[in-house]
């Protein structure tokens, strides 16, 4: 079956934002918001935000034309014994309602991406409302 799969690959121009990114020095929560692009079979931009909380984040998804997204998103994590971190995480949504075949494309290069940017926290959501800071923490919490 995995033969079937089309893995896109990812735009090299994304790839220097990516890499910018994971070094950033500002200490808020910040996001860059991936798509593929069909026709270029291709993992390109979409958005990226400064200072957005995972609600805010939520909000700026896809809802109307359901489709696979890529996020990465830099996290203020405060630890229970008081340390600050801040993760890179990398989430993919894939609402219920995704066409299958744009499913498989965003299936196939989820791999292919996360290798790229070389992300060790990667996630999964199937409903968009659950993308909330309560969510985040809990799966973040097995990274201690």
């Amino acid at each position: 079956m995995s033969e079937s799969l089309v893995v896109c690959d990812v735009d090299e121009e994304l790839v220097k934002k990516l890499k910018e990114f994971r070094f950033r020095k500002e200490t808020n929560n910040a996001a860059i918001i991936m798509k593929i692009d069909k026709d270029k079979q291709l993992v390109i931009l979409e958005e990226e935000h400064e200072d957005i909380s995972p609600d805010e984040l939520k909000d700026e998804l896809p809802e109307r034309q359901p489709r696979g997204t890529f996020i990465v998103y830099s996290y203020k994590y405060e630890h229970d014994d008081g340390r600050v971190s801040y993760p890179l995480c990398f989430i993919f949504s894939s609402p219920v309602g995704c066409k299958p075949e744009q499913q498989m494309m965003y299936a196939g290069s989820k791999n292919k991406l996360v290798q790229t940017v070389q992300l060790t926290k990667a996630f999964e959501i199937r409903n968009t409302e659950d993308l909330t800071e309560d969510w985040l923490k809990e799966k973040l919490g097995f990274f201690r």
